[in-house]
């Protein structure tokens, strides 16, 4: 039989490429996301689209329903959709934080909420949660971002001890720097936030320093790749980490003192 995957954040960037790479490969895929504009390229490879909002409980629900509804299962579930709002955390209204963890934390939960009964049933399943490097470290402007996804790790940890005894994996993806809209994103969001506060040169120095670095960063079917290896894998590991500096960068966040790692990113930003 083959496997139904459900992709969410499909309408750009890893999740794209995933949807696409799955679909190739003979997978079922269900490719999930706000744009639905950005996703019609998905269905020539033969990827089922859907309008999912992580932020609505109520399409969350239809979009699994619907899946099962239409295939009995769900093997594979692909937690991509999020975001990065940057700024720092003086100036980031809290009305936008709540909506950076709505987004990258409860929406993702939610989703595990909704398909553990039926991988429970099946005894079986992947659930794949696309964490960050930014998830093990992290950097001035994006503490929101960073919380969010340190709690998807924690969240993660725990998920996989209570999933495994059903036979069912929790794997945690941590890209380094990929070629997708989320810095651009992220530190236009930056911009406007703290731009012109007293965090504003920090804010132009730490842009500058992405635009600088952008292109070394891996291609979006690179990570989807680590992603299919993964759920491929009879007795996948916990973490896979891949991209620009994604190695370097965790290798030195453990085993350097707090201390030294801050200088460490802070002289990037001289």
């Amino acid at each position: 039989m083959k496997k139904v995957a459900l992709v969410t954040g499909a309408s750009a960037g890893i999740g794209l490429a995933t949807a696409h790479l799955l679909a190739e490969n003979g997978y079922i895929v269900y490719g999930a996301a706000r744009r639905m504009e950005k996703m019609t390229g998905l269905t020539s490879a033969g990827v089922k689209i859907i309008a999912m909002d992580v932020a609505d409980d109520a399409s969350m629900v239809r979009t699994v329903n619907q899946i099962i509804k239409e295939q009995g299962q769900i093997d594979i579930l692909i937690n991509n959709a999020g975001f990065g709002s940057y700024g720092a955390i003086e100036d980031v209204p809290m009305q936008d934080a709540r909506y950076q963890m709505e987004v990258n934390v409860f929406g993702l939960a939610r989703l595990c909420q909704l398909v553990l009964p039926h991988m429970r049933e099946k005894r079986g399943g992947k659930i794949v949660n696309i964490t960050s490097i930014g998830g093990k470290m992290a950097t001035p402007l994006g503490g929101w971002y960073h919380a969010s996804k340190f709690a998807v790790e924690g969240l993660s940890d725990s998920l996989r001890l209570e999933a495994k005894p059903f036979g069912i994996d929790v794997i945690i993806i941590e890209p380094g720097g990929v070629k997708t809209e989320w810095g651009d994103i992220a530190f236009d969001s930056a911009v406007k936030t703290s731009g012109n506060t007293v965090y504003g040169n920090l804010t132009a120095a730490a842009k500058k320093v992405y635009q600088k670095t952008t292109i070394n960063n891996v291609e979006p079917i690179v990570i989807a790749s680590l992603i299919k290896k993964a759920i491929e894998s009879p007795a996948p590991k916990p973490r896979y980490a891949k991209g620009y500096m994604a190695g370097i960068t965790l290798w030195a966040k453990r085993w350097l003192s707090d201390a030294r790692f801050d200088k460490l990113i802070m002289s990037q930003l001289k």
